[in-house]
């Protein structure tokens, strides 16, 4: 199973998906690696404060069979690998593991989700939303950036923005988003989805958009990245990355939330205007209804 320097590796891996219960448990094995080993499961529970099913939970999370192969592991740290084996990779932090099953999937979306969302709210600047509203309810034209998942994002805040009457527009090129940029002005907004902060196609279009004098706003997931130093206005949607290989496949969640509370703001910003405006769109495209 490798060496005690191994099991405590793993544990940071898993550590940001744990529960604040299953933190705990990890936290005290992390903090007395040497001795843990000598507890039962029931000790371990005490010693945490914490139930024995969160204990176990913790060991099958951390690539064991159970709280005995565990135990095992931290008593003989040089003994041959077990099931679970010194190749095993908890998916980058993300609460998915080999042996959950099928039915297990859709409460760990939905906590994986929820999760996000919790975290979007803990690191909101709520003055810097402000800002990004009122920009938005008075620009001109509205640029939006995005590749790859950040589309998703990019596309929902486009629609909702146009149903508010509001001159928004996304070209799915990267060149084409590049090129709108450089034809903005200062009446004008440019608002860049990246999860990372560092897309390289997104980060020239916001830095051309903020040369040609327009007003940016970056969501992103990580400070002190590209896209930040070229917004003027960063918008966090939680605290790091959580990706399964590299690909940062969950990033929409927390970027449709915050595309949805950006879309609420403006309305109530002038809420006469907007919600004319809402019965106008809706008018336009009542007829598009399927009546079988």
């Amino acid at each position: 199973m490798g060496s005690l320097a191994h099991i405590e590796e793993r544990i940071g891996r898993v550590y940001p998906s744990l529960h604040p219960a299953e933190q705990q448990v990890a936290s005290y094995v992390r903090d007395h690696l040497p001795t843990v080993g000598e507890l039962t499961v029931g000790e371990l529970a005490e010693a945490a404060e914490v139930s024995q099913p969160t204990v176990i939970r913790v060991a099958r999370k951390l690539g064991f069979n159970g709280y005995r192969e565990f135990r095992h592991a931290l008593t003989h740290p040089q003994a041959p690998a077990a099931a679970g084996g010194d190749g095993f990779n908890p998916l980058e932090g993300f609460n998915l593991h080999p042996w959950d099953t099928l039915e297990d999937v859709p409460a760990k979306a939905a906590t994986a989700s929820k999760s996000l969302l919790d975290d979007m709210l803990g690191v909101l600047d709520v003055k810097a939303f402000r800002r990004a509203v009122d920009l938005i309810a008075h620009a001109r034209v509205i640029d939006v950036y995005g590749v790859e998942d950040s589309v998703a994002p990019a596309t929902d805040l486009v629609c909702k923005l146009s149903y508010l009457g509001l001159q928004a527009r996304l070209h799915a090129d990267a060149y084409l988003q590049q090129i709108s940029a450089t034809h903005l002005g200062e009446q004008d907004m440019a608002i860049a989805y990246s999860y990372s902060g560092a897309s390289s196609d997104t980060v020239k279009a916001l830095r051309l958009a903020k040369n040609a004098g327009a007003a940016t706003l970056g969501i992103t997931n990580v400070a002190g990245t590209p896209l930040a130093n070229w917004a003027d206005i960063t918008l966090f949607a939680g605290q790091g990355k959580r990706t399964i290989y590299g690909n940062a496949i969950f990033s929409r969640i927390a970027h449709i939330a915050l595309t949805d509370m950006l879309y609420m703001g403006v309305i109530l910003t002038d809420y006469p205007r907007f919600s004319a405006a809402l019965d106008r769109s809706g008018r336009a495209v009542a007829d598009r209804e399927f009546v079988a």
